[in-house]
């Protein structure tokens, strides 16, 4: 795992002092953490307070309206995944065909054999050469998570609910893929409704709140 010179691990992230808005309404303000190399950080709140405007920030789609975001990667764009509620697959694509495309957005250019396993984590081997407008709507989103089993990932994911629309298997593959990630000193930034089950790392849990009105 990555480490500071002081043997604690290095800071990925700094997020410090940040308010986001969404039109005249300010969703939350000065919210402060790091996030460290081997981090899981699961970000909670209501519904509509901000999580995925939030996450979106980090990704630098948007700006947040005061303070400041922070990436102590060298080039933090090409060293993070962003996976949004909506997942992004082409309809008239196969699932090979649109989990390629997704990697290719990234750069990235995995060989067949990892993308048939990264598909084959996730249940989909007999789905391959299957358009994704004849998926259900669970088939859909293993399709976008199945990006996270490719060799080379990205060091930092940002996933907006990545459980959504998943059974019981499907949430122990993404555990697990939490988990190695984890291990191999990687960070992720999490949206969860649902209860998070993974054991290790113990995620960090950060609270978005609605602003106490002056």
């Amino acid at each position: 795992m990555e480490t500071s010179p002081f043997g604690a691990p290095a800071v990925r992230l700094r997020v410090a002092g940040v308010t986001c808005r969404r039109g005249e309404r300010t969703l939350f303000r000065d919210l402060d953490f790091t996030v460290g190399a081997g981090q899981i950080i699961w970000v909670r709140g209501a519904n509509g307070q901000g999580k995925t405007t939030f996450l979106r920030t980090l990704a630098g789609l948007s700006a947040p309206e005061a303070g400041e975001i922070a990436w102590h990667d060298p080039t933090p764009q090409r060293c993070l995944v962003y996976l949004a509620h909506a997942n992004a697959l082409k309809e008239d694509l196969t699932v090979a065909e649109s989990l390629r495309f997704l990697l290719a957005l990234a750069g990235e250019a995995p060989t067949s054999a990892e993308l048939d396993a990264a598909l084959a984590r996730f249940g989909l081997s007999s789905r391959h050469h299957a358009p994704v407008r004849t998926l259900s709507q669970g088939q859909r989103r293993r399709v976008a998570l199945a990006r996270l089993g490719v060799p080379a990932t990205p060091a930092t994911w940002l996933l907006d609910e990545p459980f959504d629309a998943l059974d019981a298997a499907g949430i122990e593959t993404v555990n697990t893929l939490l988990a190695e990630h984890a291990r191999r000193g990687g960070s992720v930034v999490l949206t969860s409704h649902l209860p998070l089950t993974l054991a290790y790392p113990v995620p960090l849990v950060v609270t978005i709140d609605a602003p106490v009105a002056a």
